[in-house]
């Protein structure tokens, strides 16, 4: 389905409530196991490089290079991610926009149809 369709089929406010929620549980995800350790590895270079006596300048762009990496990392997981929950969230919304409606119109018929009864019993 494309996104013209998606576009046609669903009102506004249910896409921004989609593209919060898919942008908040992205970016939560984010930052995962794998960049945390992917940025404790730049840490623990960093160190071994101070320690084996490597110039400064040299480290800082060995750090500077490795902290870039962890962001791009971070922020590629998060645009993928964000594009999967955005599907997710709007799924579901369209799935409660269509059971609200359902419930709504099975009640509403209850009620004629109960309306009808007690007219029918008088």
């Amino acid at each position: 389905m494309g996104e013209a369709e998606v576009t046609e089929q669903v009102d506004p406010e249910m896409l921004r409530t989609a593209e919060q929620r898919a942008r908040y549980r992205a970016n939560s995800a984010r930052w995962d196991l794998d960049i945390a350790l992917f940025a404790f590895a730049v840490l623990i270079t960093v160190i071994i490089l101070l320690f084996v006596e490597i110039a400064i300048e040299i480290v800082a762009i060995a750090a500077a290079a490795g902290l870039a990496l962890v962001w791009v990392a971070g922020w590629g997981r998060g645009e993928k991610l964000y594009g999967r929950f955005y599907d997710e969230e709007l799924t579901k919304l369209r799935q409660e926009s269509q059971t609200t409606v359902k419930e709504t119109v099975e009640e509403i018929v209850d009620e004629k149809v109960r309306k009808a009864l007690r007219k029918r019993q008088r």
